[in-house]
């Protein structure tokens, strides 16, 4: 800034004020690059994946060496004789013929209960959906009890399903059936209507529309619930404790049979056919994942 004054012989003197700074002894602050916030210092992802590293080791990946060094303590052959026992090949048996049979019905009436929740009104809506996270909520050993005072021997309705396999079935797909519905729903509510419609004004039926337009797109998210559906069913416990009837090479399923080696001490046997349960699940969730990530590829390139 510069000012005209007059000095003591009259003449004109321009005096320049000195420049806006910052105090003597603060050095300057450097100019900050395009985008860049100046302030707070964010911290570095390497806490974050720290803490999330500690967190999954104590809660999911010492119990789980900890397992498997349990059931290899008889060695190898130790290992695959305690799977391969006739009561243990039994119970895997059961459980893995049962949990496919859920899956498939679930993967049906699922698909079905979340169309009917999205697509249509009717009284009481809201408290069917309400219903559908009951089994998230309710303790197993509840379900168990109901469903042995529906279907037991002293069944109401002349349905007696106590110590059979259909009893387990039903079971393990009252715990499941959030699984498929939950997943599909959100699906349906993002479809666009307008293709469904293109497809009937060109002249499509009502199931070649579903299977050609609607299908391809809830594909997906069917599969990923039923696939989750299938992981719950084979390692489920309470529900099936007591309309099962726990009957050996006939209801009892694999997690019966861990806590009767475990009442009999015998944990190694428990162990093995533990992480043999673990490693069809783990397979199960793989397959989803590459699934998953190939329809979202795919999905990606049509775009």
């Amino acid at each position: 800034m510069t000012a005209t004054a007059t000095d003591a012989q009259g003449a004109s003197v321009t005096l320049e004020a000195p420049s806006a700074g910052p105090p003597r002894g603060v050095p300057e602050p450097t100019p900050s690059e395009p985008g860049r916030r100046v302030g707070v210092r964010r911290a570095g992802p390497t806490l974050g994946i720290g803490i999330v590293g500690l967190w999954l080791s104590v809660i999911v990946l010492l119990p789980l060496a900890a397992l498997t060094a349990r059931s290899f303590d008889d060695g190898w052959s130790g290992y695959w004789d305690a799977v391969t026992a006739p009561t243990a090949l039994a119970s895997l048996r059961v459980t893995i013929l049962v949990a496919v049979v859920v899956a498939v019905v679930n993967a049906v009436m699922g698909t079905l209960i979340a169309w009917v929740l999205v697509r249509d009104d009717f009284p009481g809506k809201g408290v069917v959906n309400a219903l559908i996270d009951l089994p998230f909520a309710l303790p197993t050993i509840v379900a168990s009890i109901v469903l042995l005072s529906l279907y037991g021997p002293n069944s109401p309705i002349g349905i007696h399903l106590n110590a059979t396999r259909p009893g387990l079935v039903v079971a393990l797909a009252f715990v499941t059936l959030p699984f498929v519905v939950r997943s599909v729903q959100p699906v349906l509510i993002e479809l666009d209507r307008e293709v469904e419609e293109a497809a009937t004004s060109l002249g499509a039926s009502n199931w070649v529309t579903f299977r050609r337009v609607v299908l391809p797109t809830l594909a997906p998210a069917v599969i990923g619930g039923t696939g989750l559906a299938f992981a719950r069913a084979i390692g489920e416990y309470g529900s099936v404790v007591l309309i099962g009837g726990n009957i050996p090479r006939e209801t009892q399923v694999a997690s019966q049979y861990i806590q009767q080696q475990v009442e009999t001490d015998s944990p190694v046997d428990a162990a093995a056919v533990s992480i043999t349960l673990l490693a069809v699940a783990f397979v199960t969730l793989a397959v989803l994942r590459w699934y998953a990530g190939r329809a979202q590829r795919r999905e990606q390139e049509a775009q």
